[in-house]
């Protein structure tokens, strides 16, 4: 059983629901709520921590439909209230204090109760009375609200898990979460039936529940209630869940026709559509397959085979015949490897997965089984990976060093520790015999070459690996080498050498089309800081990870693109990428990435100093890889509220520490924001060597944008005024710079000039800051350069909206509003707080002169 504080966190908002149907009764407003769910889904582990939560201060009155005592009139209403009629009882006892029914099972009340609690609870009232019903997904009473308890999320999912097995392996339990889909019930079940090899993942685990469990024997029974013809059929569509109604229909012995799916149909068991035969969730499909007997499943994969090859169908062909067969098949492996390189991930994980199990040799299931590995890791299911990479028997040759390489790269974006240790070993260690793959392990560990202590480990590794480049190469592997050669030079000192490398990188992307070899490009132009052609590389990459089904690089690419788009200037564009990451990264089961995607979209809010926002976000983060972004996000909203010594704290810390994910740029990023603080902390000397470590690197360059932050922080390092309006002068001539940066270099300058005494001139300059703040929405820095312009002896009233514009930000919280979404829903797409979506949507009510949601989104449509 699970305990009422587990409870609450697993089904959040079913909690939320039954809270505002207690709270209304508690003031007088009777009324009820109907739980839906699956069997195994929690119903009824819900409303037995709802009953326990309550029991000190309400009364509390339980009961359970039974499908024997349906005909045993006022049965279940005699055990709820112990007479016969249910409302003058409800509401006598609601007089003491409120009342609290729970219904588990509903929809098998005798037809006496149910009609006697159906007529009390259309009539509460003002009664203090609160019913909760519970009743399976398709059998919700008409008249009143349901709430669906959705699937458990997988991070719940792990914690039941480890409730039942602390010592389970990570990738096992995600293999566990996946088969249970959601279902507390399958969970329990699952876990409770593993053997110690199992829990370990050092055995093959089971796909389906196990044969004594609860849940099972009643999906069993749904199926075994079914004509045989439709159980035929439904054993068909569980053998083959891609494919469509007629090439089931003609796999299957006699000639049915699509009216015999009818029975499952109406029962809700599968739907059925052109496209092919859903199950109503992945738990009824195992138990549909495993149900039959191995004899019954060979057939009915042998007849499928048959079918899609005959209509050129090839690969789904090949792995019904491999399911089908039993014990070694040299000829039907090839033929699998080979079409597996033309598959989408997912599916070539499965061609080469059943390959390896038909190879006669250990060296080749070896190298199959790592195939499979990475394409699985690429399809987005590193647990599936795990599993793989451990059947990798011990005579597998290279197979195995290359299987170490792989899993420190799959432990790469959550920054584990010993990742790059492990691909610097796989690079020594391969070197001369398998360049290709040491090669791919040095481009892995690049950040080693900014770390002291691996630098000159790395460099020389490169140079061994790189000595056996031809000159042939294809195009992704040449740019792989140029990207290394790139690194070593920066591992040995010498960044202005690795320019040339790493400018011919990115100059290599344009003949590339793979997703891997362009977020190397893309890493590439943030280090030669072509910020704007890093972000179109990395969402070029986004684009193509897409498209190829290689879910797990996605995030990946978009985090680069985000922060490229911010060290570009388009914030609006790092936005997007930054919030689709975090969606994407959430979903494909990578959290460090998204906890990442999460804190560049902090570093976005505290740049337009909004903190409630930033705070939000950062809180979100949490700890990780990603505290370095968190840090600048902090340190900048110190510095909007002037706390500079406490910025330039954390902002020193950040460039001196150790290399993490994004800290290429977040080096160079954080420098103009440093020298902001030391310059008014009198700490200058302390940052010099920073200082004049970034203008070198500015330098070189050549960006506009880089330059105009270069001369900027010349200003703020100039002794005397006139040296550092003449800096200021220079920043702000470089074309191409524009949007935040610049305001922000007008907002520095007119500082200056104005206390210089040259108040017309610093007018001009603050003037021009306060308007692009205004158009960005970043109110504090508007209203720091209003405070400016007054002193400097302007006459200023307080920024208003000048017209309906809307920021993006704006923009995309009126879209979804507009669409039916409630403040809270924006709040969870945008990852904001309830709070400051309803302070931008009154900004936007404001704007665009209107007075509601309706008003507002009837303007948005016209």
């Amino acid at each position: 059983m699970i305990d009422a504080p587990a409870v609450h966190k697993l089904w959040p908002d079913a909690i939320a629901a039954i809270g505002g149907l207690t709270a209304s009764a508690r003031a007088g407003r009777g009324g009820v709520l109907v739980i839906s769910a699956g069997p195994g889904e929690g119903r009824t582990t819900l409303l037995h921590a709802v009953a326990d939560g309550h029991a000190h201060d309400w009364t509390v009155l339980t009961t359970t439909g039974y499908e024997d005592e349906r005909g045993l009139p006022y049965a279940s209403l005699r055990t709820l209230t112990g007479t016969g009629d249910a409302l003058p009882f409800l509401l006598e006892a609601a007089q003491a204090r409120p009342v609290l029914c729970l219904i588990d099972d509903a929809h098998l009340l005798d037809p006496e109760s149910w009609r006697s609690i159906s007529f009390a609870a259309r009539r509460l009232g003002a009664g203090r009375v609160a019913i909760v019903l519970s009743v399976p997904a398709g059998a919700e009473p008409p008249g009143f609200d349901v709430h669906r308890l959705a699937p458990l999320s997988p991070a719940a999912a792990r914690r039941i898990l480890a409730a039942h097995c602390p010592d389970l392996a990570e990738d096992v339990a995600g293999t566990l979460v996946e088969i249970a889909a959601g279902h507390p019930g399958a969970l329990a079940d699952l876990a409770r039936g593993l053997s110690p090899e199992q829990r370990r993942g050092y055995a093959p685990l089971p796909e389906s529940l196990p044969p004594d469990s609860p849940l099972r024997r009643r999906l069993a029974a749904e199926l075994d209630s079914l004509p045989a013809v439709t159980r035929e059929l439904l054993l068909l569509a569980a053998a083959a869940p891609d494919a469509a109604p007629d090439t089931l229909l003609a796999a299957a012995p006699g000639d049915p026709g699509l009216a015999d799916f009818g029975a499952a149909e109406r029962r809700g068991l599968v739907t059925v559509t052109a496209a092919g035969v859903r199950f109503r969730g992945p738990l009824m499909r195992a138990v549909a397959y495993a149900e039959m007997p191995v004899a019954r499943r060979r057939t009915a994969h042998a007849a499928l085979a048959a079918v899609l090859e005959s209509r050129g169908a090839r690969l789904p062909a090949l792995l019904q015949r491999a399911a089908a067969t039993t014990g070694p098949d040299a000829a039907l492996a090839r033929e699998l490897a080979d079409a597996a390189r033309s598959a989408d991930p997912s599916v070539a994980a499965e061609a080469r997965r059943y390959a390896a199990g038909l190879c006669p040799t250990p060296a080749d299931r070896a190298a199959l089984l790592l195939d499979a590995a990475r394409s699985a890791w690429l399809a987005g299911r590193p647990h599936q990976a795990g599993l793989l990479i451990r059947r990798i028997p011990a005579a597998g040759g290279t197979a195995r060093v290359r299987a170490r390489a792989l899993t420190a790269e799959m432990s790469l974006p959550e920054s584990r520790p010993g990742a790059r240790d492990v691909l610097l070993d796989v690079a020594a260690e391969l070197a001369e015999t398998d360049p290709g793959t040491a090669l791919e392990a040095l481009a892995l560990a690049g950040e080693s070459a900014c770390r002291s202590g691996e630098q000159g480990r790395y460099a020389a590794l490169a140079r061994r690996v790189a000595a056996a480049e031809h000159g042939d190469e294809p195009p992704a592997v040449t740019l792989t080498f140029r990207h290394v050669a790139g690194l070593a030079r920066i591992a040995e000192g010498d960044e202005q050498g690795a320019f040339v490398p790493l400018r011919r990188t990115v100059a290599l992307a344009d003949r590339v089309a793979e997703p891997g070899p362009l977020l190397r490009a893309a890493t590439a132009g943030i280090l030669i800081g072509d910020a704007r052609r890093a972000a179109a590389l990395a969402g070029r990459a986004a684009v193509l990870a897409r498209e190829a089904g290689a879910s797990v690089l996605v995030p990946q690419a978009l985090e680069l693109a985000a922060l490229s788009g911010m060290a570009s200037g388009d914030y609006a564009a790092a936005n997007e990428a930054a919030m689709d990451g975090a969606a994407v990264a959430r979903g494909t089961g990578q959290p460090v990435l998204a906890a990442g995607h999460l804190a560049v979209l902090a570093v976005l809010a505290a740049l337009v100093g909004d903190r409630t926002t930033a705070l939000h976000r950062i809180a979100s983060a949490g700890d990780g890889p990603s505290r370095p972004l968190c840090e600048w996000a902090l340190a900048l909203l110190d510095l909007v509220d002037g706390r500079c010594q406490a910025a330039a704290e954390r902002l020193l810390a950040v460039v001196t520490g150790p290399p993490g994910p994004g800290s290429a740029l977040l080096r160079v990023a954080v420098v103009p924001h440093l020298l902001e603080t030391a310059a008014q902390t009198g700490a200058r000397s302390a940052v010099e060597p920073v200082a004049v470590a970034f203008d070198r690197w500015a330098g070189r360059t050549g960006q506009p944008a880089w330059l105009a932050l270069r001369d900027r922080c010349r200003a703020l390092r100039s002794d005397d005024s006139e040296t550092a309006a003449g800096y200021f002068d220079a920043a702000l001539g470089h074309e191409g710079d524009g949007g935040f940066p610049r305001a922000h270099t007008e907002l520095l300058y007119g500082r200056l000039l104005r206390r210089s005494r040259r108040n017309v001139a610093a007018r001009t300059h603050l003037r021009r800051a306060a308007e692009t703040f205004q158009l960005l929405d970043a109110v504090p820095w508007a209203e720091q350069s209003v405070r400016e312009l007054r002193a400097a002896g302007e006459r200023v009233e307080t920024p208003q909206p000048s017209g309906p514009a809307l920021t993006a930000q704006q923009e995309r919280i009126a879209s979804l509003v507009a669409g039916g979404a409630t403040n809270r829903e924006v709040a969870q797409e945008l990852h904001l707080s309830p709070r400051t979506v309803d302070h931008h949507l009154r900004n936007v009510f404001a704007r665009l002169g209107v007075r509601s949601r309706t008003e507002m989104a009837r303007m948005l449509t016209t």
